[in-house]
């Protein structure tokens, strides 16, 4: 559909009513959105530093049920006992001791006392197996001393506590933490003289930790966990976590690029991000966030770790979704009131505009320039600048039309000699083959190359040898069936071709008056100055199919009449194997005969 001025201009003017009010109520909804995102990344920020305090509690506690663990008479005698059955009577009470703690622990996996002879053998072990607690006795027991969490913890003082990286559980046996995130909390233990002789180790379950933890948090918010590198360890998506364990590394920092400055020492200990867009499908699936890091100051632990906690931005932004509709509601009804004023106001403008975009149409089709009804007021104006502007218009045309012609010419044509220049003497080439092939004619091409030109340049000069160029020019255009049949390819080398050519002897007969006419001198700025040629001949068909073939043949001609001595001519012979035979002396030409 074609809408007229009236409507443009209608549409022109209520848009000046209508942008204030769209503008004030754009800058009053993403006020309120930003306000509304700041809110509620200090509430993420809260709750984060809440759930790092919390996190960091269980971990203490989780290193005093070690410590209980290890400070139990009984197990400081251990290493001591001789007698098999007092050995088994400890192993069952501590035994016993393991089952109550995972009983009273959920997120207990499972509970070792582990030697530090034997490879690391494991004294006593308790593992949960879903809903159950199964001890592991006998042949069953393993050999861990190759695990960090054993040789490392064994390094420290009685009384100090290892908590190990976040990581998958690979070890076999342990029941319900196969193949889940753990952390190993172990702590060693000493005889009563201070000897390290074993250690206890709690297998703690991260998902079922951090269960209890999110128990007090909105349900829309979601928990994210990185080591010190920034891979992730507890993800809302859990496809995504511990990629550094299946062969890839996902990191925290290209979800909430933020997260980076936490990962350096130097760096702040809390920050507030929100994911790139690369992550979300749309604006409202993106997430603002708050992360913290938490230290650790126990001993061969993990310097620190990243916790934080995000929400949807789209759950933030509900009420700026609500008040935004009541603010649509207002600006639509003003932009209806400012296009009706609008439309009502422009029907006086209508009339004047119309004539000159009828003038001005007429002009585009007919270039024609009609004459508009003089007015005084800003219209008027308008239209005496459209005349001016037409008359204008139509004589850059005329000049634009003689320009192109003549760009045209100089594109295709020698600016010195005015002869055609080698793109178009290929073009007419080209046609004439086609022509030749059609009705079974043959062609003549003539090769000329000037004799001591370069000399003769050095000599008089180039100005002198332009002339001496345009003299040759317009010697070889005399011997030229048609104006477009000689060329200048270059410097000074010159082409003829020669079409239908019947009777091949009359183009030996055409060469030696050529050749008779170069030995005449030439009067150039008052001096007479002796002009030679070398020419070259190749035939179509006999010579070759095409334009590159037959020039290189002429070409190959001209040479061999170069090398015979210059100022005479030759004709490409095509014997058993592409061999070139010259003719014409230099002072009395000789005569070639061609094959038929």
């Amino acid at each position: 559909m074609k809408f007229g001025i009236a409507f443009k201009l209608g549409c022109l003017l209520a848009l000046f009513g209508v942008i204030p009010t769209i503008l004030a109520g754009y800058y009053s909804y993403n006020s309120s959105r930003e306000l509304m995102l700041q809110a509620a990344e200090r509430d993420l920020l809260t709750s984060a530093q809440v759930l790092g305090r919390n996190l960091n509690s269980s971990l203490r506690n989780i290193s005093l049920d070690a410590g209980v663990l290890t400070n139990g008479p009984q197990v400081h005698d251990l290493d001591q006992l001789k007698n098999p059955a007092q050995l088994k009577t400890v192993q069952d009470n501590l035994a016993q001791s393991f089952r109550a703690m995972l009983l009273a622990h959920p997120d207990y996996m499972q509970i070792r006392l582990i030697s530090a002879r034997d490879h690391g053998l494991e004294w006593v072990r308790e593992d949960r197996d879903g809903d159950r607690i199964i001890r592991v006795e006998g042949a069953d027991l393993q050999e861990k001393a190759h695990y960090a969490y054993v040789f490392e913890a064994l390094r420290l003082a009685p009384g100090q506590v290892r908590i190990s990286p976040i990581e998958i559980n690979h070890e076999q046996g342990a029941h319900s933490g196969l193949g889940k995130p753990t952390l190993h909390v172990s702590t060693p233990v000493a005889d009563a003289s201070g000897k390290v002789f074993g250690l206890v180790v709690i297998n703690v379950d991260l998902d079922q930790l951090f269960s209890q933890l999110q128990g007090d948090l909105p349900k829309e918010y979601q928990v994210y966990l990185a080591n010190r590198w920034g891979d992730l360890l507890v993800h809302p998506d859990h496809r995504r976590t511990f990629g550094f364990d299946k062969g890839r590394r996902l990191f925290l920092q290209d979800e909430f690029p933020e997260v980076s400055r936490l990962l350096s020492d130097t760096g702040p200990s809390t920050v507030i991000s929100r994911s790139v867009e690369a992550q979300a499908r749309q604006s409202a699936d993106r997430l603002v966030a708050a992360f913290v890091r938490l230290s650790s100051d126990s001993a061969g632990s993990e310097p620190f770790i990243v916790l934080g906690l995000g929400q949807p931005q789209g759950h933030v932004l509900e009420q700026a979704a609500s008040a935004g509709k009541n603010i649509a509601q207002i600006a639509l009804f003003f932009s209806l009131l400012a296009l009706f004023v609008a439309f009502v106001a422009s029907g006086a403008l209508i009339a004047p505009l119309r004539k000159m975009t009828a003038a001005v149409e007429l002009f585009s089709r007919e270039r024609k320039i009609s004459q508009l009804e003089p007015r005084r007021d800003e219209l008027g104006v308008l239209a005496r600048s459209f005349l001016a502007m037409k008359q204008e218009i139509l004589s850059q045309l005329e000049d634009l039309t003689r320009s192109r012609a003549a760009f045209e010419h100089l594109a295709r044509h020698d600016p010195l000699t005015e002869l055609p220049n080698r793109r178009m003497c290929f073009e007419q080439l080209e046609q004439a083959l086609l022509v030749a092939r059609q009705h079974h004619q043959q062609m003549a091409l003539l090769f000329v190359d000037l004799d001591h030109f370069k000399q003769m340049n050095d000599q008089y000069g180039h100005r002198f040898g332009d002339q001496v160029l345009v003299a040759v020019a317009k010697l070889l255009s005399t011997f030229s069936e048609e104006p477009d049949n000689v060329a200048r390819l270059g410097g000074d080398e010159f082409v003829i071709f020669f079409r239908n050519v019947r009777h091949p002897q009359k183009i030996t007969a055409l060469l030696q008056k050529l050749h008779q006419c170069f030995q005449l001198p030439l009067v150039i700025e008052g001096q007479r100055v002796k002009i030679h040629a070398s020419m070259g001949v190749s035939l179509f068909p006999r010579d070759g199919d095409d334009i590159g073939t037959l020039i290189q043949h002429a070409d190959h001609a001209m040479y061999a009449a170069k090398s015979a001595g210059r100022n005479r001519y030759s004709f490409n012979q095509v014997e058993d194997s592409h061999t070139v035979s010259c003719g014409q002396t230099q002072g009395s030409p000789s005569r070639l005969t061609l094959d038929e």
